[in-house]
């Protein structure tokens, strides 16, 4: 086959055989097809889309691209949790311990950051010492020990799926529900999962801006866990504000830990436990979502969801001294307060802008290249339909960089919008499938 022969075919609306999505797929991941290339295949498939047929077919190669984890020894099910991304969406580290704690096993494959908003892994290795980098025996010992493991790709699990991840990242082309749903199936299906609860986003800071992109998207999703014969309850959520108030890698690791130990932030805590309860569900501790939901509260509420956290992160390296006391965590060199310019009731949220500024600070990654700086970030303090006043604290902001600081501090004031009307609080959760 022709590699420029296909990419011409997909730019022109034409529909690719699964011969040769396999063929390019499989080239590119042993780099056979170079990135220029594979970059110009996306941007067609982005612009004309791909069918069901082509989707699946996607899909599959990029699952078999590497290995299928065979978790048969472990007892008892096994669940996972995706979202397809957010602002200050933290709640994987929230759920993983709790719905561990309740006694259903957790192996999650997450992801790196992608776009404006923050990654897993990131904010895990911003624990000093915490490795996401597991072999698959280690991968498989740690959910023996303690019933959850967070760990990202191995070089053995969808090799074309990292691969593909990060280019599409760099290349404006994440916001195509064929190339999420491959992205998301191939890893999810390869971790060995009995069932997954999926949280799709779904306003501004969203990648899916409208409901019914996100609608269809978590159709897509939900048809895909199907035809593998898994089980799956989907949820809409709401991402026109940031989730809880703390943005940045550390910054959302000690709001999780807030949340562990019992500090109710609302939003971020509501949607943690509808998350936990139905993952707790289909991991038949609960006989409904509602039993999950009062499970997940009782291993807040005793210690038991804190302590699984603690068992995690040092069973993959990390220093629990800063668990134990997050404030002793290096420090960022600038620390800026943001004052609201005018009063009134906040009406909307550009949570994306928020989600560039978190970069712009230090947070994620502009280019493949950049480094991520673990203390970067934002604490956000409003929340639509909340009256503000001119002059008080909506936010602050936390970098090494000088420079960025003036700029970035214009750019989140000018996220909100104000109306002298009272305005109503955002509805969190939009959806949720059958079950």
């Amino acid at each position: 086959m022709n590699t420029v022969e296909l990419i011409r075919k997909k730019r022109e609306g034409e529909s690719l055989t699964n011969e040769e999505i396999e063929f390019l797929v499989l080239n590119f991941t042993l780099g056979k097809i170079p990135s220029y290339q594979f970059s110009a295949f996306l941007m067609a498939g982005f612009l004309n889309g791909l069918t069901k047929q082509e989707t699946a077919q996607l899909t599959r190669s990029m699952l078999y691209s590497g290995k299928v984890i065979n978790l048969n020894s472990i007892k008892g099910k096994k669940i996972d949790k995706h979202s397809t991304g957010g602002v200050g969406d933290k709640t994987s580290l929230i759920l993983a311990p709790i719905v561990a704690a309740a006694g259903v096993n957790v192996p999650m494959i997450s992801g790196r950051g992608l776009g404006h908003t923050g990654g897993t892994l990131d904010k895990l290795e911003s624990i000093p010492g915490f490795y996401t980098n597991v072999t698959l025996s280690q991968y498989k010992t740690i959910i023996k020990k303690c019933g959850a493991v967070l760990a990202g790709q191995t070089k053995e699990v969808a090799p074309a799926d990292k691969l593909i991840y990060a280019l599409r990242d760099v290349t404006a082309t994440v916001e195509s529900i064929p190339f999420i749903t491959a992205s998301i199936m191939s890893k999810k299906l390869a971790e060995g999962i009995d069932g997954l609860v999926l949280d799709v986003k779904t306003g501004s800071g969203a990648f899916m801006k409208s409901y019914d992109d996100s609608l269809a998207l978590a159709d897509s999703l939900i048809n895909t866990t199907k035809a593998f014969n898994k089980k799956v309850i989907a949820f809409i959520t709401d991402m026109n504000q940031p989730l809880g108030n703390y943005i940045g890698n550390w910054m959302e690791v000690y709001e999780s830990i807030k949340v562990l130990q019992g500090e109710k932030v609302m939003d971020l805590l509501e949607l943690s436990l509808y998350l936990s309860g139905a993952m707790i569900y289909l991991g038949g501790k609960s006989k409904s979502m509602e039993e999950g939901i009062e499970l997940a509260i009782k291993m807040i509420k005793s210690g038991k969801a804190f302590d699984k956290f603690m068992e995690i992160v040092k069973l993959q390296g990390g220093n629990t001294y800063y668990i134990k006391h997050p404030s002793k965590y290096p420090e960022s060199k600038f620390h800026e307060k943001i004052y609201a310019n005018k009063s009134g009731y906040v009406k909307s949220i550009n949570s994306f802008e928020i989600g560039m500024a978190s970069l712009e600070l230090g947070a994620g990654r502009i280019t493949m290249e950049d480094k991520i700086d673990p203390k970067a970030g934002i604490i956000f303090y409003p929340k639509i339909g909340q009256k503000i006043s001119k002059g008080e604290l909506i936010a602050e902001i936390f970098t090494d960089k000088k420079q960025i600081i003036e700029p970035v501090k214009r750019k989140i004031c000018n996220t909100l919008l104000y109306s002298e009307k009272k305005t109503k609080p955002v509805e969190l959760i939009k959806f949720v499938s059958d079950y």
